[in-house]
């Protein structure tokens, strides 16, 4: 079994290993990375938040297994411009330094070891946490309580005014989608340090992951471009074009393809 089976047949676990699916997307790109010998050495950090969470309903100690994450020192990462290592798992928990949605996957982790209830949250620009039922929202960079006012503010901040707290923003998040998401941030952390054939690896996997959008296929066509690959720049702009409801990308996907070689004039 490869590390694509085997990050997608954690996936399919009942419940998904989380944790485990993370390592094996980092060893994608790192095959001497020996995924079971990490979740051995994570028992550690389990014992250490465990044993020293208040004796509270399950329900209450969301935000404690955050704080005492925090006391661990699993912070975000800040460096700027930020590297790949801010979202391979393996490396957030060497340097436990990551991007939110990194710190959230560790959490989320050890919920489900401790029994404490925790969901993900696809907020815009910052993955968030939510206990069920409850009236706030969590920061998984050190367990901030967020309120629907906090919230704006922080979109606002990622965004600008123009976009408007909507109640998608707010909407749990299932494992596809936090993979996807994580493989879509690892693309871009890739791609921006010339590494295009990492950025494609993580492209791939966004693409097998499902519902890809306009945007996934024009950024794997982009790096086939870059790649020099012009039949598989010409399929992922054709999805690209079928997905697009913007009329003036779609006016530069077909002017795009009319400058690409037809395909069964491509010589290898």
């Amino acid at each position: 079994m490869n590390p694509r089976q085997a990050f997608f047949a954690c996936l399919h676990r009942s419940p998904p290993a989380l944790l485990e699916a993370a390592l094996w997307i980092a060893a994608e790109h790192e095959p001497q990375l020996v995924p079971g010998q990490l979740l051995e050495e994570f028992k550690h950090i389990q014992q250490q938040i465990g044993g020293s969470l208040p004796s509270l309903p399950a329900s209450e100690l969301g935000q404690p297994l955050l704080r005492r994450m925090n006391d661990l020192e699993f912070q975000q990462d800040e460096y700027l411009p930020l590297r790949p290592q801010a979202a391979l798992m393996d490396k957030v928990l060497e340097r436990r330094r990551g991007q939110p949605l990194a710190l959230a996957l560790i959490a989320l982790e050890l919920a489900q070891r401790l029994h404490i209830p925790l969901v993900g949250v696809n907020f815009p620009g910052h993955f968030l946490l939510r206990v069920p039922g409850a009236d706030h929202l969590l920061d998984p960079c050190g367990g901030r309580r967020l309120y629907p006012n906090d919230c704006r503010e922080l979109l606002q901040r990622q965004y600008g005014d123009h976009l408007k707290l909507k109640a998608e923003h707010l909407a749990s998040a299932e494992p596809r989608q936090m993979f996807q998401r994580l493989s879509r941030n690892l693309r871009q952390l890739h791609l921006a340090h010339d590494d295009l054939l990492g950025a494609l690896v993580d492209a791939e996997r966004v693409l097998e992951l499902g519902d890809g959008n306009a945007a996934d296929y024009l950024a794997r066509a982009s790096l086939y471009q870059r790649l020099e690959c012009p039949n598989a720049e010409r399929f992922d702009l054709e999805r690209a074009l079928l997905l697009s409801e913007d009329p003036i990308q779609r006016l530069r996907l077909t002017e795009r393809l009319g400058h690409l070689p037809p395909a069964n004039k491509v010589v290898h």
